[in-house]
């Protein structure tokens, strides 16, 4: 279990503003980011590994289109190939 500590840090406003982008352009939040500054600072030359990119969630409604057979890998790729976004 990870415990976490609310802290109040009073910054440079200019070294905010760069984390806020930085943080912004990465998808990721500025606690993450200090975090992770904050812990190569301490441990300089120990590699975390970050956490993967969130998985692209489908917009799609209904379900299972008709005529789609699971069991057969190669309609699937052949259906895929014909019309990569029904939705």
């Amino acid at each position: 279990m990870l415990i976490r500590m609310k802290t109040t840090l009073n910054l440079n406003d200019a070294l905010i503003r760069e984390a806020r982008k930085v943080a912004a352009e990465s998808g990721r939040t500025v606690t993450a980011i200090i975090e992770a500054a904050l812990r190569d600072y301490l441990h300089p030359g120990v590699r975390i590994r970050p956490a993967p990119p969130p998985l692209p969630v489908s917009r799609c409604r209904g379900g299972l289109q008709p005529g789609v057979q699971l069991d057969s890998t190669s309609e699937l790729l052949h259906d895929l190939d014909i019309d990569d976004a029904r939705c």
